[in-house]
């Protein structure tokens, strides 16, 4: 029952293998004619050059326009732009972050209790002391 994927493709293959060989003259050539008619038909869709390309695929099914247009182009520039902002945003977070932690750092590891730094007459008095 829990075969390898392999191992039931190959299993499936020899049984449709079987069919086909026992398949009546009349159907087979019905099948022929049909699958060369959709061959004849089928047209098949350019593959992306760059790795990227699945965002103006997306933003064209949703579209639904197979074409590359003015709307894609803005929605793919819209994107970027927003990755872009956002890479900035979290950048300049971890920036705030780290000054914070050297300023708690800072006040942690000083003998002056913090208290003394929110006190306002603290400031004149630490200028009056060091004249």
């Amino acid at each position: 029952m829990n075969q390898p994927d392999h191992e039931l493709a190959g299993r499936i293959a020899g049984y449709l293998r079987e069919g086909a060989r026992n398949l009546d003259p009349a159907v087979g050539e019905r099948l022929l004619a049909a699958r060369k008619l959709a061959l004849s038909r089928y047209q098949g869709e350019a593959a992306p050059a760059w790795g990227w390309a699945w965002a103006t695929q997306a933003i064209g099914r949703v579209t639904q326009n197979q074409q590359p247009g003015a709307l894609q182009v803005l929605l793919a520039g819209a994107a970027l732009v927003a990755a872009l902002l956002g890479v900035v945003y979290w950048q300049s977070y971890n920036a705030q972050a780290s000054e914070l932690a050297e300023v708690d750092a800072g006040l942690l590891t000083d003998e002056l209790p913090i208290n003394a730094y929110l006190d306002r007459g603290f400031d004149s008095w630490l200028k009056r002391s060091l004249r």
